[in-house]
């Protein structure tokens, strides 16, 4: 036997099966499971996959962008601290726009800043991002 259970906001079904004493209600009850998938941006797509030989510049990225090249205005991200700090990976103008310019590459192009980041490490290792090394720091790219 199937009783109708409607209140002023919801309705459901509830299962009444016979007992020696009478009916006794009992609400069945459906749980749905929803898995949780970590949602990854374009920005962050391309990162992980222009530096997947190099898992310490992934984190680098993350922690000097959260992987933001451009910002939903259409604007190239700028540094809140030092606002020559260029892109995904920070690259700050004022030191190194005249070496990316002779390499022909322009820093607010994603691939270019990328490409202009893989010659700091290739050259200096992380040092070029040492204010950010308590957040990358700590993670297992870097010690590996």
């Amino acid at each position: 036997m199937i009783l109708a259970i409607i209140s002023a906001s919801t309705a459901s079904a509830v299962s009444v099966p016979e007992t020696a004493f009478g009916h006794i209600a009992q609400e069945e009850r459906v749980v749905a499971v929803q898995e949780v998938v970590p949602v990854t941006n374009a920005t962050e797509n391309i990162v992980r996959s222009y530096f997947k030989d190099i898992p310490v510049m992934i984190e680098v990225a993350r922690c000097e962008s959260t992987f933001r090249h451009v910002l939903s205005d259409g604007s190239i991200l700028q540094g809140m601290v030092d606002p020559a700090d260029t892109g995904v990976m920070q690259i700050n103008r004022r030191y190194h726009e005249a070496t990316a310019e002779a390499m022909l590459l322009n820093l607010d192009d994603i691939y270019h800043n990328m490409a202009y980041a893989r010659h700091l490490y290739e050259t200096q290792g992380t040092q070029p991002w040492s204010a950010s090394l308590p957040c990358w720091g700590r993670t297992l790219a870097a010690n590996n």
